[in-house]
């Protein structure tokens, strides 16, 4: 693929209102299990302000909400320009300066959310002035969702909502963090919680028990197994970060003393997929396996004990929109591209759900995000505003 533009490296006359927008949007504590909805009504004023047609859909409390903005016509079919609102909890006790403020040193910009992912907000509210004064010949839809970093939970409503229009989009830029290069693959997420269920009694007793930590550790022992064998065996796909699919365990909880025997233990694990078609059928020859050769064992001992699989989420993958019309039309002004990557987005969710072909093209680096001082490089915002200027003159 040889999509690459060079792009100017003067200073974007909006860059320092998108430095000041992001600042206003890092103050909303939008931590997944906070409301977003005052940062969603800051934003609908602003839009609305400047003549785009808003559309906030709530979830079922109305204290978590998704924002649609159009800005163009509706008779068209157009591009969708994507971002989440919610930010990871910021727990970590070595942030230099108060996580929910925003800082700018050496030539960044630091707080929760500023790389993943309201910087690329910020831009789109800096842009959005251009937007609603450009004769635009195709609507340029600006969406926001609330929780994605538990499960892309927002954007489903997102994608039935684009999908449902007269005229859908045809083309969706997601602004996750990719150093401002294009990615044309992102992997796909189940996440699971295993409960085992055994006996308890006293520890010098054990061998009368059924150890539930112990059972949990051999379904562990399963899915790392099955992780070795998608690194040894694929399917492999050299585009992505990581070339092939991933499964692990992620937390784990059991026991309540050294001296009794536990006879609960639950424990999260997730598989990250490469191939969309098997990923369900993967994860449940995994759960098929662990109760074929654990539940006799366990059943000999107790007729109570029993191990529960739940799903806590999942979202799709993101597949190669390069093969697309839609992205045939914009690749002249899509940077360079850099691959596939191992972390989620919600362009799975509009391709799949909304049958919009996604890319990810975003201001910052992964490797920022989820951490104390997490920052976005002020150049970052620079190049996103000026791939904006290029999107709004390609529609207009």
């Amino acid at each position: 693929m040889t999509v690459a533009q060079a792009k100017p490296d003067t200073t974007h006359p909006r860059l320092t209102e998108a430095k000041a927008h992001l600042g206003d949007l890092i103050a909303f504590d939008t931590v997944s299990a906070n409301p977003n909805r005052p940062l969603i009504d800051h934003m609908a004023v602003y839009f609305e302000d400047l003549g785009g047609v808003t559309t906030i859909l709530p979830d079922e409390t109305g204290e978590k909400a998704n924002l649609i903005v159009r800005f163009g016509p509706a008779d068209q079919p157009g591009v969708v320009l994507s971002g989440h609102t919610d930010v990871v909890p910021a727990l970590e006790g070595n942030w230099v300066t108060p996580p929910f403020e925003m800082h700018e040193r050496d030539g960044r910009l630091y707080g929760r959310g500023s790389c993943d992912m309201k910087g690329f907000s910020a831009c789109l509210m800096a842009a959005a002035p251009t937007f609603a004064a450009t004769d635009l010949k195709r609507p340029l839809y600006l969406c926001f969702s609330y929780d994605e970093e538990v499960g892309c939970l927002g954007a489903p409503a997102m994608a039935r909502w684009l999908k449902d229009l007269p005229v859908p989009p045809v083309f969706a830029i997601i602004g996750e963090p990719s150093d401002m290069t294009l990615v044309t693959g992102q992997k796909g997420k189940i996440a699971m919680r295993a409960t085992v269920t055994g006996t308890s009694g006293h520890s010098s007793f054990s061998p009368n028990h059924v150890n539930a930590v112990d059972y949990a550790s051999r379904i562990i022992a399963m899915i790392q197994n099955r992780g070795r064998a998608y690194e040894t065996d694929g399917p492999f796909d050299q585009d992505f970060t990581v070339p092939h699919a991933t499964m692990l365990t992620t937390m784990i909880d059991g026991g309540v003393a050294t001296n009794v025997t536990p006879d609960k233990c639950s424990f999260t694990f997730e598989l990250r997929s490469i191939d969309e078609s098997s990923a369900q059928s993967d994860m449940q020859a995994v759960i098929d396996h662990a109760k074929a050769t654990l539940l006799p064992e366990m059943k000999a001992k107790s007729d109570t004990a029993h191990i529960e699989f739940d799903q806590i989420f999942a979202y799709p993958a993101m597949g190669d929109a390069s093969d697309s019309d839609a992205f045939a039309v914009f690749r002249g002004i899509l940077p360079e591209w850099s691959g596939k990557v191992s972390y989620g987005s919600e362009g799975g969710v509009f391709e799949v759900i909304g049958g919009i072909p996604s890319v990810i093209v975003g201001p910052g680096s992964i490797k920022q995000a989820h951490k104390a001082d997490e920052f976005v490089e002020i150049s970052q915002l620079n190049k996103c505003l000026n791939f904006l200027d290029a999107l709004t003159k390609q529609v207009s």
